[in-house]
Parts: C-alpha cells; structure tokens; sequence
C-alpha cells in the first residue's frame, strides 16, 4: 500500500508547510499526535537554542523544532535517502543556514560531537525500533555532558523497551505511550556544585 505524504509542520513561524518523508519503509515517521505531545512537554516553544535530532529521518522533528524557536538544529542520520529528504525539506522551510545535516552512523557521531565539546539543549533520539541501543546512548551523552543545563532529551521507543529513571546528568521526568510507541522525557539535573 503507497503511504501518503501528508507530514507538516505543526507549529510556529512554519505552521502548516508540508514536508516529504523518506521513499520506502526503512523510517518511521513521527506521527502529528505524537509530535504535538512531545513538544508539549519539552516547549512548546524556544528563545533559541541548540537542537540534535541523531536519528533525524526526514528532519521533521528538528525542523518543528527550529519552527518553534530553536536558533540551530544538527541533523544526523546515515540513510542517503534520509540526507536528501532532509534537505529537501530543509530548503522547503528555508532554514538551511540553521541547519547542519551529516551522513554518519549515531555512535560515529555522538563521538564526533564529544571531540568538538558540543552541547545541546534538546536532544532528539528515536532510533529503529529493531536496532535501539538507546541505553549506550544516554548513557554516552551522560559520561560527556553533552545535554546543556536546563536541556530535555527525547527517546521515542517501542512500549517494550525499558530505560533507567536516573543518570548523573539528567533525569527521567515522564513517559507516556501510545500504542506499542512510548515517548520518555529526561531533563537535566541542577547542578550541586556549592557556589
């Protein structure tokens, strides 16, 4: 059955520009309800910031997420065909001078960003359902404070995947499902270092 391309932007400076998604089925798009839900407890909207979306598919969620406020978004993803929709879907929304997109596997870059000492202040991960390796994931970005103060993480995963509640750096601070999809917030934790 042909999937119809009815993906856009909900909300912001780029409510309701349609965008493409990935040809063929190796992503699986975030649906409106989901996108609307995550925002909604991570924003809804910014006063700038830096965005990582690691398993970016067709950039939609960092593109909503530029749409909102954020000032930069990195879009990382290793399918060819995801690079080109992204930025695709990129000059659609004009935004490529805030955008920075690589072609590279998620651990290749989350060792990249940790050389150059990037951080973010949200960080978007929803990688394929059958290859997650979410917990190495947190935990990495945990190891090498790459989630700004202040800063959210999103894990978008399969209901059947369980992640920790607690790390050094951050915090789980609520999950919700939908269907065999579970969205899980963590937030960074204050600082305790005495003043």
């Amino acid at each position: 059955m042909r999937q119809v391309n009815n993906m856009r932007v909900i909300s912001g400076k780029q409510k309701g520009t349609s965008l493409k998604s990935v040809p063929g089925h190796s992503t699986r798009p975030t649906t409106d309800k989901v996108k609307e839900a995550i925002f909604n407890m991570v924003g809804p909207y910014f006063n700038g910031g830096m965005m990582l979306d690691l398993y970016a598919g067709s950039g939609a969620m960092g593109i909503e997420a530029l749409s909102r406020g954020m000032s930069k978004a990195v879009f990382v993803d290793r399918d060819r065909k995801a690079i080109e929709t992204i930025y695709s879907n990129l000059k659609t929304v004009r935004c490529l001078e805030e955008a920075e997109v690589f072609k590279n596997e998620a651990k290749r870059a989350l060792n990249a960003i940790k050389k150059k000492e990037r951080q973010f202040d949200l960080i978007f991960l929803d990688p394929p359902y059958a290859k997650q390796t979410l917990a190495d994931e947190l935990a990495f970005i945990d190891t090498h404070n790459i989630l700004l103060q202040g800063g959210y993480i999103v894990a978008e995963h399969s209901s059947k995947v369980l992640l920790d509640n607690h790390y050094k750096t951050f915090t789980q601070t609520k999950e919700e499902r939908y269907g065999d999809t579970s969205v899980t917030i963590f937030k960074s934790v204050a600082s305790e270092e005495s003043i």
